[in-house]
């Protein structure tokens, strides 16, 4: 196992733990009606029942870890000359090293929805509490979301586009 790939294994794992244990102390927090939209004065202006945000919030970290999850399992099965890359004659003589680019880059995906959501409960909870923070103190968590994403997103190409280790 690479160490990058050991790093994203336990990140996905942290994130979930994360998530769950975010998602728990928020529902104890939450009062029955949670704010999750506000206007431009910072009050808010849209509310849901806290079970309802528990279930959807629960649905998506289903939805993200056992649907995306099991994607990455079938990385493997694909055939390189399906896949959408370049240097496909190069890859398809390194077949072990581009099928755990790809599983690293949908896990490392996983990881970052589940890091974005459980962040997204922890100011929502501190946001909708008895504290004196409001919902502007916590504009760096999409610009950080925004970054995040489009980083891994742009990671693979980069990757993709080197001669593949051997083949130098």
């Amino acid at each position: 196992m690479n160490v990058s790939t050991f790093i994203i294994k336990c990140w996905r794992w942290a994130s979930v733990l994360l998530v769950v244990g975010a998602l728990g102390w928020a529902y104890a927090t939450f009062s029955e009606m949670v704010a999750f939209r506000f206007d431009a004065d910072g009050q808010a202006s849209d509310f849901i029942n806290k079970e309802t945000l528990f279930y959807v919030v629960t649905a998506l970290l289903v939805l993200n870890n056992v649907v995306i999850g099991s994607v990455a399992r079938q990385i493997g099965k694909i055939p390189v000359s399906l896949l959408p890359i370049p240097r496909k004659q190069e890859w398809e003589k390194n077949k072990p090293v581009l099928y755990e680019v790809l599983t690293n880059w949908i896990v490392s995906l996983i990881a970052a929805i589940n890091t974005i959501l459980a962040l997204s409960l922890l100011s929502l909870s501190t946001v909708n509490g008895q504290s004196k923070y409001d919902v502007f103190d916590f504009s760096w968590l999409s610009y950080m979301s925004i970054a995040l994403l489009v980083v891994i997103m742009l990671t693979p190409p980069f990757v993709l586009m080197r001669v593949p280790a051997g083949e130098r």
